[in-house]
């Protein structure tokens, strides 16, 4: 089973310059995603699996957490160390940590 994190450790992640994925879709994560965060939407996810490293941990992040689980569980039965956000973008948002709009890809 896939581990869920919370938003406090995405942020110890995020200052350690972990590979977050943000599997919504591109207009969602247009209007603001946790910073250096990649989007790459959930259908797409089976698509960009080269992008992906498997020596790492990858933080998954979505709206609440359903999107994130779903492409966590996924990309582990693949053999990816992958964590799912509980919350989400929407928690990161509403707890007052640092959004941006810039565009990964």
């Amino acid at each position: 089973m896939t581990q869920e994190v919370t938003i406090g450790d995405l942020a110890v992640a995020l200052g350690n310059k972990e590979v977050i994925i943000d599997v919504r879709e591109g207009w969602e994560y247009e209007s603001g995603h946790v910073p250096t965060a990649l989007s790459i939407p959930l259908s797409t996810v089976p698509d960009q699996l080269a992008a992906l490293p498997k020596d790492k941990t990858i933080w998954v992040i979505c709206q609440s957490g359903g999107r994130s689980m779903t492409a966590a569980n996924y990309l582990g039965t693949l053999g990816y160390q992958a964590v799912s956000v509980a919350g989400g973008t929407g928690s990161w948002i509403a707890m007052g940590n640092d959004v941006s709009l810039e565009v990964s890809n």
